[in-house]
C-alpha cells in the first residue's frame, strides 16, 4: 500500500480507468521505451523512411490554392479557414467524399462525413451516440482492436465478442450472439468489423461473406461499424474486394476511415461516414453525421484545419486517389510481409512426422501476422523477450476481452526493414526454442 499523500483514488474515478483495455497501448509503449535497443516487431506504425517535412508544406499550399482558385474564397477567407477555429464537421469533407468515390466506389453526400481527430475519435463519437441506455451492447469480431474496446469502456458500452476465425467473421455466431443478447433483455446496437487485413488477426472477409453479413444485419436490424485502415495495402496486385459500405444499399454501415496509414499519422486526421437518417424531436430528418458533430463540438470542437489542409493537399495532388499516392508504401509492406512469412518458414520448418509446434497466418495484405505457439504468451514473457532477447512483439491476449490464457503473439511488418525482420526473427526463434526446451524438462 502506498504511503504517499494522495488526493484521489482511482476507485473513485470512472471504472474504465482501471480496465486493461485502456492500459494496453501505454504498456506496450513503455516496454519499447525501456528497451530501445530491441528490434520492434510490435508497432503498427507506417513506414517512416518516406516521411518528408517539405511535402507537408507543399500539401498545405496546395490546399490553400484549392480554397482560392477552385472554391473561390477570398484570401482573407482562405486564411481564416486555415488558421481560425473551424467547422465542426471539417473542411476537407468534400475531398474525402471524392476519395471514397474514386478509390472505394462509395457514393456519399459530403454532409454525411465528419472529419475527426484520428479514427479513434470517430469510434468514440459513434459509440457515444449509440449508447442510449444500460441495456445497450456492442458486438465486435474477436480478436478486437484494443482502441475500439477502450472507447466502448469509456462510454459504458459492454462489448460482446463474436467469433472471427479463418473467414473473418462467423456469421452463425453473430446471429446467435444478437439473439442471445435480446433474450437477456439487452439491445445490440451494432457490430464492429474490420473486413480487410484486420488488426490484429490479419484476416479478411471475402466478397460473398460480406454480402451475407449485410443481409444478416438487415434481418436482425443491426448496424455495422466498418473500420478500414489497411484496405489499400494488399500483398498482390489485382482487384480489391468492395468495402461493406460500397455494397451497402440501405444505410446499414457506418464507415470509419483514417489517413494515418495512407498519408501521415502525425496529422491525426480520420473521419466517419454516417449517412443513416435520424429524425429529430422537431421532426426534421438529417444524417447521423449531424448528431456526431454535436458530440464532437463538446469533445474536440473541431479537427485542426491545418492538419486537414495537409491531408487535403495530398489528396488533391493525386486526383483524390490514395492508390497512386501509396505506391512506394505498398511495395514496402508487400516486400516485408513476404519476407517475414518466408523467414518464419525457414526458422520453423514443417515436420511431416509431427504436428507443428509453431504456426502462423499468411495474410493477403495489411501489417500483421499472428504466430501461435504451444505455451502461454503474456506481458511477463514480452518483458523477458525485450530484456533478454532484444525483440518486441504484441501478446494477442491484449485483443481478447477475457482472462483465458492466449497462446499467440502478433508481429508487425510495417515499421521495419527486411534486415531488421531477420534480426528480430532470429531473436524470436531463440526465445521460442528456449521456452519450449524449458517446458520439455
Amino acid at each position: 500500500m502506498t504511503t504517499e499523500a494522495v488526493d484521489l483514488l482511482v476507485a473513485d474515478l470512472h471504472p474504465a480507468l482501471g480496465d486493461p483495455a485502456l492500459t494496453s497501448m501505454n504498456f506496450l509503449n513503455e516496454v519499447s521505451e525501456r528497451y530501445p535497443a530491441a528490434v520492434s516487431l510490435a508497432a503498427g506504425r507506417p513506414y517512416e523512411e518516406f516521411f518528408d517535412v517539405a511535402a507537408v508544406h507543399r500539401h498545405l499550399e496546395t490546399f490553400h490554392r484549392h480554397l482560392v482558385d477552385d472554391l473561390g474564397h477570398r484570401p482573407e477567407q482562405a486564411r481564416r479557414l486555415l488558421l481560425q477555429y473551424g467547422r465542426t464537421k471539417g473542411i476537407v469533407h468534400h475531398l474525402i467524399a471524392r476519395n471514397l468515390a474514386v478509390d472505394e466506389q462509395i457514393t456519399v453526400d459530403p454532409e454525411a462525413v465528419v472529419v475527426t481527430v484520428g479514427c479513434q475519435e470517430a469510434m468514440f463519437l459513434v459509440l457515444r451516440a449509440l449508447r442510449a441506455g444500460p441495456a445497450d451492447v456492442l458486438l465486435a469480431v474477436a480478436p478486437t482492436y484494443v482502441g475500439l474496446t477502450g472507447a466502448a469502456r469509456l462510454v459504458d458500452l459492454p462489448v460482446w465478442p463474436v467469433a472471427g476465425g479463418p473467414t473473418g467473421v462467423d456469421l452463425a455466431d453473430l446471429r446467435a450472439q444478437v439473439r442471445r443478447a435480446r433474450a437477456q433483455g439487452h439491445r445490440p446496437r451494432a457490430c464492429y468489423v474490420m473486413p480487410d487485413f484486420a488488426n490484429p488477426s490479419g484476416v479478411s472477409i471475402d466478397t460473398a461473406d460480406r454480402r451475407r453479413l449485410l443481409a444478416l444485419a438487415a434481418e436482425e436490424d443491426l448496424l455495422l461499424l466498418e473500420d478500414n485502415p489497411y484496405g489499400l495495402f494488399p500483398v498482390d496486385d489485382g482487384p480489391r474486394p468492395p468495402t461493406l459500405k460500397a455494397l451497402d444499399t440501405d444505410r446499414r454501415v457506418v464507415y470509419l476511415g483514417s489517413f494515418a496509414k495512407t498519408v501521415l499519422p502525425g496529422a491525426r486526421v480520420g473521419y466517419v461516414v454516417a449517412d443513416q437518417r435520424v429524425a429529430g424531436t422537431d421532426g426534421r430528418v438529417g444524417p447521423l453525421a449531424d448528431q456526431l458533430a454535436m458530440i464532437k463540438s463538446m469533445v474536440t470542437v473541431n479537427t485542426s484545419p491545418i492538419a486537414q489542409a495537409v491531408i487535403g493537399g495530398r489528396l488533391l495532388e493525386h486526383g483524390c486517389s490514395l492508390v497512386p499516392a501509396n505506391t512506394r508504401e505498398r511495395a514496402a509492406y508487400s516486400r516485408n510481409m513476404r519476407h517475414l512469412v518466408a523467414g518464419l518458414t525457414r526458422r520453423f520448418p514443417a515436420d511431416p512426422d509431427r504436428p507443428a509446434a509453431v504456426r502462423w497466418t499468411v495474410p493477403a495484405g495489411g501489417f500483421f501476422v499472428v504466430v501461435t505457439v504451444p505455451f502461454e504468451v503474456d506481458d511477463a514473457l514480452l518483458d523477458i523477450s525485450a530484456r533478454d532477447y532484444g525483440v518486441l512483439w504484441t501478446p494477442m491476449a491484449h485483443f481478447y476481452d477475457d482472462t483465458v490464457p492466449v497462446r499467440a503473439l502478433r508481429l508487425s511488418v510495417s515499421a521495419v526493414t527486411p534486415e531488421q525482420i531477420d534480426v528480430g526473427l532470429d531473436r524470436l526463434a531463440a526465445l521460442i526454442t528456449d521456452v519450449l526446451a524449458r517446458s520439455a524438462d
